[in-house]
């Protein structure tokens, strides 16, 4: 009897289309999700309705932008980063103290810019990318990096 090729088969996903899916740009839609998202926590933090899920959404929001600047998409970014996170740090100060999230207005500022970079840098990038990217922003807050504000 003859030798029989072990080849892994895809029966139930085309590879093909999976590596078209990966290597395209990410759709509009999936991407205005994410910023509904973003500013929908914005706003309820500014009303003085936010959670700790909305502070979350928004920190995540700049720990993506600024690991994404840092590799070389939209460098200009990182000062913009640099004021949200001051912003973000006060505000989890902030609630410490009074169980309220209170973000001031400079702060409020420079989060909505940095909702739009972070729009303009993943709709410029693949969506293999972008995963890649939400990945090694997860690694690098798991390891503790130098620049990692941890708050208790």
């Amino acid at each position: 009897m003859r030798k029989r090729t072990k080849r892994k088969m895809w029966n139930l996903l085309d590879p093909i289309q999976h590596a078209v899916v990966g290597a395209a740009i990410t759709p509009r839609p999936t991407l205005d999700k994410l910023r509904f998202m973003e500013y929908s926590a914005l706003e309820a933090i500014t009303k003085g309705n936010g959670t700790i899920h909305d502070w979350r959404t928004l920190v995540d929001v700049m720990n993506l932008s600024e690991v994404m600047g840092k590799a070389g998409i939209g460098p200009e970014v990182l000062p913009i980063c640099e004021k949200a996170q001051e912003a973000l740090h006060k505000a989890a100060m902030h609630y410490q103290k009074t169980m309220r999230l209170v973000l001031d207005s400079q702060g409020i500022q420079a989060l909505r810019d940095l909702i739009e970079y972070a729009d303009l840098q993943q709709g410029s990038i693949s969506r293999s990318e972008f995963e890649k990217y939400v990945k090694k922003t997860r690694d690098y807050i798991k390891s503790n990096g130098d620049r990692v504000v941890e708050i208790v």
